[in-house]
């Protein structure tokens, strides 16, 4: 099969038009206002979580994309090509707790999912189709980013007359459009790790679990359902291995060119409540 005829099955969906209308609009609403205007923090907000959505789209579109390439038809029928939010998500599991958890907390967790066949494949192919969705945030980690680093100016603090008080400010201006860019940016590093911890249920585990014995995949299968729950556990709550999953965050953060400052005004601008 060429790759001409697999894009063929590829129809953005009205579903997902309308989400990628609504992170623009977000954005314009952010890329002129200031920081002080609510409306400009409201645009912060709606281009931070549409924004997210399109990428869990996404996410998915890559599992279901590699899945067409190697032989699983049946994404098509299912519509998992068609990039419609509807078709990957089990309503409470799948968006709403994972929406709560960025609303809460600004992690971004593993969403929505597709359902593939794949145990026929060669181990090599079921290992590309688990990584192509960690895959798909890391080329949006690295777009926002690098957009940020080309627009959003180099932070400098100005001290201002007879005091040790100061402001902070960004040489190309549009603050809240560009904080934004970049904690979207931070969100998409955070899926992007936690996707690829070899913990049951995340595609990091599902990229070696062909490779793994069949007593050792029976064995680790009944983790799957309490897996998501722990981990949730573990980065909300102060502990040794919550810390060290952030910092590796933050370390691949820096690695792909993001600015920590910028990420963290970003996220004081979309959810000011987590200050």
């Amino acid at each position: 099969m060429s790759y001409a005829s697999a894009f063929q099955g590829i129809r953005p969906s009205p579903v997902f038009l309308g989400v990628l209308a609504a992170t623009a609009l977000g954005g314009a609403l952010a890329w002129f206002g200031d920081p002080g205007e609510p409306l400009s923090k409201l645009g912060a907000f709606v281009f931070v979580l549409a924004g997210w959505l399109v990428t869990l789209c996404l996410h998915e579109f890559g599992h279901a994309f590699a899945a067409w390439r190697f032989g699983d038809h049946d994404v098509a029928i299912k519509g998992y090509l068609d990039l419609d939010i509807r078709r990957y998500t089990d309503p409470l599991n799948s968006l709403v707790i994972p929406l709560v958890i960025i609303l809460i907390g600004g992690i971004g967790l593993p969403g929505a999912a597709v359902y593939l066949d794949t145990q026929w494949m060669q181990k090599k192919k079921r290992t590309i189709v688990s990584l192509a969705g960690p895959g798909a945030n890391l080329l949006a980690a690295v777009v926002l980013l690098g957009a940020g680093a080309l627009g959003g100016g180099v932070p400098l603090f100005r001290q201002t007359l007879g005091g040790a008080d100061g402001e902070l400010v960004f040489g190309s201006g549009h603050l809240v459009f560009w904080g934004a860019v970049e904690f979207l940016g931070l969100l998409q590093v955070f899926a992007l790790v936690i996707n690829l911890l070899p913990i049951p249920g995340l595609d990091g585990y599902g990229a070696i679990e062909p490779w793994l014995s069949y007593e050792t995949q029976r064995k680790l299968y009944p983790v799957r359902q309490w897996a998501f729950l722990v981990l949730f556990l573990v980065l909300l709550m102060p502990n040794p291995l919550g810390s060290l999953i952030r910092e590796l965050v933050w370390s691949v953060f820096g690695l792909l060119g993001g600015n920590q400052l910028l990420a963290v005004l970003g996220q004081s601008f979309a959810l000011p409540w987590q200050r």
